[in-house]
């Protein structure tokens, strides 16, 4: 059958009518007999997200979504059937009536001005405000895809973006449904000494009863070239604590050569919220990436972090520590690739749950193929109630 251009609206079956008040963008090639097999709720959300967006985009946005729109096709919605949420129950999320945020609120809380840091408050996805960004030494960028001059630096972030092909639907949907995203580029030798601190903030959120989940999708691609060194601070918060909302965030770190990022990641959003998440980690020769994560917001929050190592003598850190103080979820599953020797990696997890509802999931896979002879690996778990997971395997 020859492939055809098309949307996603072409494969919804006729009991699912979507409204489209503006032209649709166009997706790469697909083969329209693939729908068949796709999960008519998917691609509803997809579209969803599709009709919320500005048709007016950069290459690279577009790679991303051109690229996550093929993915998509394939996906289903995950259930406590299918092996990776076996003990996570995302019908919170699906049951709700999906509603795209499209239009940020201009009004930013007080609270995030108050930082030693230099700032960056992203809105829903959008980059709002900056603060102390210009003391950065000069080639480095940060802010929106929209906002890059440098030719050098469009073509190096086309060259990345959505560079990782072994995310889940939330990844996908994130990049059908990011209306921009932030670029963080650190050129080679240049070592950032402030500390980079991204504020994240829901704006709009839905009552309970109403069943209406406000959804967003930021995004951050972090490019730290050859000898580069930076500190990134993650962190997201809510409004209304009575309110629910959905946040699925993701963020693509490219470290190269020589390079070291340091990464903190703090979720502490509202209590009815969905916080789904995923890190995406490549490191390149003698790289070092170190993350500290505080996860405890959220009535469910799931953080998918994958680390692929790209050459030798890699150093990789992860500490985590997850709280459940209501009934809610807290899920990890983290996946660390090792493909060339000398790689060492230490792994610290630590969680409580203080509430007879709550629940928390560590799933740690360690992948060392068979020709990464020379490794050192390290798992602690630091458990004061059981957990499960903690998954080794080799090729």
């Amino acid at each position: 059958m020859a492939a055809s251009s098309t949307t996603f609206s072409h494969f919804l079956p006729h009991s699912i009518s979507l409204y489209h008040s503006k032209p649709k963008l166009r997706f790469k090639t697909i083969q329209p007999i693939r729908a068949t097999l796709s999960d008519p709720l998917v691609l509803q959300i997809a579209e969803t997200f599709e009709d919320s967006l500005s048709s007016s985009i950069t290459p690279s946005l577009q790679k991303l979504r051109d690229t996550s729109s093929q993915s998509i096709l394939s996906l289903s919605w995950p259930t406590v059937k299918d092996e990776p949420f076996r003990f996570t129950d995302t019908s919170f999320i699906k049951t709700s009536e999906i509603k795209p945020v499209s239009v940020p609120s201009s009004s930013i809380p007080t609270q995030f001005n108050d930082t030693q840091f230099a700032n960056l408050v992203i809105v829903d996805g959008h980059v709002i405000s900056s603060y102390r960004i210009s003391e950065f030494p000069k080639g480095v960028f940060v802010g929106s895809v929209n906002d890059i001059d440098s030719e050098v630096i469009k073509k190096r972030v086309f060259e990345f973006v959505s560079d990782f092909q072994d995310g889940d639907l939330f990844w996908s949907l994130n990049g059908i449904g990011a209306p921009d995203f932030t670029v963080v580029y650190v050129p080679s030798e240049c070592k950032v000494d402030i500390p980079l601190h991204f504020t994240f903030f829901s704006s709009e959120s839905g009552d309970i009863e109403s069943k209406v989940l406000p959804v967003s999708n930021p995004r951050v691609l972090v490019l730290v070239e050859k000898g580069g060194e930076i500190e990134i601070i993650e962190e997201y918060f809510g409004g209304d604590e009575s309110q629910c909302y959905w946040v699925n965030s993701a963020m693509e770190v490219l470290i190269g050569e020589g390079g070291k990022v340091t990464h903190s990641y703090i979720q502490r959003q509202g209590p009815k919220s969905a916080h789904t998440k995923w890190t995406f980690v490549r490191q390149e020769a003698a790289s070092t990436y170190k993350v500290v994560e505080i996860s405890t917001g959220g009535t469910l929050s799931r953080h998918n972090l994958h680390v692929q190592q790209v050459g030798p003598d890699t150093v990789t850190e992860l500490s985590t520590f997850h709280l459940c103080v209501n009934d809610q979820t807290q899920d990890l599953h983290s996946r660390l690739i090792l493909d060339h020797p000398r790689g060492t990696s230490q792994q610290l997890h630590k969680c409580i749950v203080a509430h007879s509802s709550g629940k928390v999931v560590f799933d740690g896979n360690v992948k060392v193929n068979s020709y990464s002879f020379e490794f050192h690996v390290v798992i602690l778990l630091g458990k004061f109630i059981e957990v499960t997971g903690g998954v080794w395997s080799w090729g």
